[in-house]
Formats: structure tokens, sequence, C-alpha cells
């Protein structure tokens, strides 16, 4: 069976969203054959209670963090949350991790950003000791760990442990490490490119590519109504547009190696003049096209099956801000995974 996961956080459809939301989105993904529900945090609500509700309320369906920082919680907290979450879902956790941004570390939660790609690969060794069952003896750079060891163990024998990176290093890292990759904002053209790096770091390793989901998230959305998928393409606009000039400079580099530096720096600029509306008009339709998965089902279909092509392994569906429950129904139903003849 194809694979597909999902991402979603009811603090994104607004402050109308409810957790019976929540649940009817897991519940109908669950039935429809969704590998993995995602879901991530920043300043809203936190991944770790959302999957735990989302967990008891599915059969089937992994839960996933997409992502924790690892800015935002030691590792040991990390390690002894994923197992907890792990045995609460009977086997079906992911552990996503990721950096964040510096803008988010340190704004929001008062650390300093530094040497984030150090940190990651400290973080995941550790983990990785924590779950293992044994003690955790570590001396790092960033941590120094000894004696102790978890008093509780996860159902599965490995977690799966993916990434959520874009920087040539991370992706070297990816390679090397992780189990899965979660990047975001991928233009489908460039994503065997970005794959290159993390199938060669993976070789040097003693690994293979197969071993490692590739699971780019992608902004999904099916309707027939030429108004309603007008007002999605500009939700999608704003939304980019953030990402290239009001999060530092980690995007706009992806932008502008994914060939649109001057698209991204007319959003900047825009952006820089408070002009909002004018820096969401700056997303050209080459990149929208090319980056979401926007229109009716067969549409739809036709671009997620061109992102399969590309490399995708378990594409992730995403819901652009203010997506009606409506239309994420419809875009789960017009995606769900096919079956193959054995699976029927």
């Amino acid at each position: 069976m194809e694979r597909i996961g999902l991402t979603f956080n009811p603090s994104r459809l607004g402050s109308g969203a409810t957790d019976d939301d929540l649940i009817t989105v897991a519940k109908l993904a669950d039935q429809l054959g969704y590998d993995t529900f995602f879901t991530g945090e920043s300043w809203g609500r936190d991944a770790l209670t959302i999957l735990t509700a989302v967990a008891c309320h599915t059969t089937n369906l992994r839960v996933g963090t997409g992502i924790l920082p690892v800015f935002s919680r030691t590792p040991a907290l990390i390690a002894q949350s994923i197992a907890s979450l792990d045995i609460i879902s009977n086997g079906r956790a992911t552990l996503g991790l990721g950096t964040s941004g510096k803008i988010v570390i340190e704004d929001w939660h008062g650390l300093p950003f530094h040497r984030p790609l150090e940190r990651t690969r400290e973080y995941i060794e550790i983990i990785r000791l924590a779950l293992g069952g044994g003690p955790v003896n570590h001396q790092g750079n960033f941590f120094q760990l000894s004696r102790f060891r978890m008093n509780v163990a996860p159902v599965q024998e490995r977690i799966p442990i993916y990434l959520a990176s874009l920087g040539p290093k991370n992706l070297e890292l990816t390679g090397q490490l992780a189990d899965g990759w979660l990047p975001i904002w991928i233009h489908h053209q460039r994503l065997p490119e970005l794959t290159e790096p993390i199938a060669k770091a993976a070789e040097q390793a003693g690994r293979d590519i197969s071993q490692i989901t590739i699971a780019p998230q992608t902004m999904c959305y099916t309707t027939d109504d030429p108004q309603e998928l007008a007002e999605v393409e500009g939700q999608v606009r704003a939304h980019m547009a953030y990402y290239i000039a009001g999060m530092g400079s980690y995007y706009y580099d992806l932008f502008c190696r994914s060939g649109f530096q001057t698209e991204a720096d007319a959003v900047r600029e825009a952006w820089a003049a408070r002009e909002r509306d004018k820096a969401a008009q700056a997303i050209s339709s080459e990149m929208l096209d090319g980056i979401a998965i926007l229109g009716d089902a067969a549409t739809c279909r036709s671009r997620m099956d061109r992102l399969r092509k590309s490399g995708a392994g378990m594409p992730v569906v995403a819901f652009p801000h203010g997506s009606t429950m409506d239309g994420i129904k419809r875009t789960l139903e017009a995606l769900a995974p096919v079956l193959a003849p054995a699976d029927i």
C-alpha cells in the first residue's frame, strides 16, 4: 500500500477549532489508511498532548512529533516522553526532531540558538541510549550524563527518528543517523537533488537510502469551487511569504537555492515595508504549482503522484491556515492511499 501521512494541529484552524475537530480528522485518517499523524509545535499547543489524544482515539495510525525542537526540552525528557507515547499508542510512536529557528528559540524559549547541528547529533545519541534501556553515560559538548537509565521501556525495539533538515550539513546528518526526513516547502523538481547528499552520507555510514523514509510536508487542499481555490491559493501564498521573510534567513536561503531568488527578494522587500499583501503576491505561480498541491481531486492526485515519482516515500499532507473542516475531509479522502492487491 502507498504510504501517506498528514500533519494537523487544531490551533492552525483558528479560534473556532475544537478537540472534536482533532479527533474527527484523526479517526478519518485512520479509517482511510493514512500512515502517520504528525503534529508540530511552535507557540501554540504542544505536540505530545495532541498526539496522546490522537493515540487514544485511533487503532492503526502512527503518531509522530513533527517536530520537537531540540532546544525546548532535554534529551532525557524527550526520551521519556516519546517512550510514554509509544506505550500509550501500543507501539505507534515516531519521533520527529528539528532545530526550529533562531527567532523562535531565542525570542520565545529564551535560549541562545547556538551550534544547532552539533546539538541535534548529541540529542539523537542520548535519546538512542536512553531508549535502548541501558545506562546513559555520555560526555558531550552540551550534556555530561552518567549512571541514570530510564525505568520504562517503549513497545517498539527502535522508535523511528525523523529529522526536519534542509541545509547541506543537516542533510548529511540525516543520512548518517535518521530513519526519516521531514522537509517542508520543497519544489518537487528539487527533491531528487536534495536527497542526493542524504543518500551519499547514508552510504558512507554503511546504510542505504532505502532505510530512510523521505516524507516531505506539502500544503494540500482539494476543491471544485474556483472561488474557494483562489482563496486557498492566497492563504498558501501568504504562508509562504511569512516563512521567506518572517522566519529569518533559513527558508529564504532554501527558496534561493531552489531557483526563486528573484521572487524571494521581492517578498522580503515588500515584507520589510510592511506590505504583506504585496509580499504574498510576489509568490509566483511556478512556486505555488511546484510546491503546493491544490485543485480538484484529479489534479491533486496527479500532483501527488508527481511528488512520489520525484522520490517521496511518504508524502505528508499539510493544510493551509484557515482551511475548513469540509475542505480537510475532502482532501484526506481525495489523497487517501491506494490499496495494493495484497491489501484488498
